[in-house]
């Protein structure tokens, strides 16, 4: 949705919110499976939105994708084999590589367009593509996961979109049971789960079906995220092992990630959840 050719806006009827950039669209297109929009902001670069719904911007697109992938790897005590379910403008894809004992990541992600379009306008978030241990698989992730051998991955990290449209069936207990399957005994998933602030009871819901799935531990780790609904954002980690996450927090290996936003001191802090917070997780 437009105010006028000059500002971009992401209504929140729900919530009663917006948030607005300002610029000019430069493309839009329409795949099968959804509406891919590419503005130029006058303060946040290039901005991705799909479905009138901000997705990625040049300025600040380095927290989520640091924080979507950093501290569950730093949690897990061998991440030799990875998966991206979602994650089509591969910034996570990147951040996942950084880590040398990282021996394979494959990227599945339904709609190849928006691939492409991060390419053209995104070639920052792409520059690993080409890594050998990269693979890009375009195709539908819950399908990708329910044929994954058992036992075959370490890390499920689901970069996905909002729960609704081609999204919604990775925020159910069904999709979790297939990722439970897949994950090795010390297994951990790690999924964007929206805003503590206005989708907390979403983020109950997310938990409650990790656990129903038979995941033994979940967790919530919290970031900002400017262009996001209240500018405050959150991942899920789910541990099929109880007492997994456990920091293994190397300061050397951390300052060769070569990180904008994520040190052995943010990681800590992801984790320590606001009051309301906690007391609504445990109600879950």
């Amino acid at each position: 949705m437009t105010l006028d050719r000059s500002w971009f806006t992401e209504p929140m009827e729900s919530t009663g919110t917006a948030f607005s950039l300002k610029g000019e669209k430069v493309h839009e297109e329409q795949t099968p499976y959804q509406k891919i929009e590419i503005w130029k902001t006058e303060s946040f670069g290039w901005l991705m939105t799909i479905d009138g719904c901000t997705m990625v911007s040049t300025r600040d697109n380095f927290l989520y994708h640091e924080m979507m992938s950093h501290p569950a790897l730093n949690s897990h005590p061998d991440p030799q084999t990875v998966v991206i379910v979602g994650g089509g403008d591969c910034g996570t894809l990147r951040e996942v590589l950084k880590h040398p004992q990282v021996k394979s990541a494959t990227q599945v992600e339904i709609d190849e367009r928006v691939t492409r379009l991060s390419e053209q306008y995104f070639p920052e978030l792409c520059d690993r593509n080409d890594d050998p241990r990269a693979t890009l698989f375009f195709g539908d992730g819950i399908q990708w996961m329910k044929d994954a051998a058992p036992g075959s991955i370490d890390m499920i990290v689901i970069d996905s979109t909002d729960p609704v449209g081609p999204a919604e069936g990775l925020f159910g207990k069904r999709f979790y049971l297939d990722c439970i399957k897949a994950l090795k005994p010390d297994g951990m998933l790690v999924q964007q789960s929206e805003s503590p602030l206005l989708h907390l009871s979403l983020i109950q819901e997310m938990h409650a079906a990790m656990r129903e799935a038979g995941f033994a531990e979940t967790h919530l780790l919290h970031f900002p995220q400017v262009i996001y609904p209240s500018g405050w954002w959150s991942g899920s980690i789910a541990c099929k092992k109880a007492g997994a996450l456990a920091s293994r927090l190397d300061e050397q290996a951390i300052a060769a990630l070569d990180c904008k936003y994520y040190n052995a001191d943010t990681h800590r802090g992801a984790f320590a959840l606001p009051t309301y917070v906690r007391q609504a997780l445990a109600r879950a």
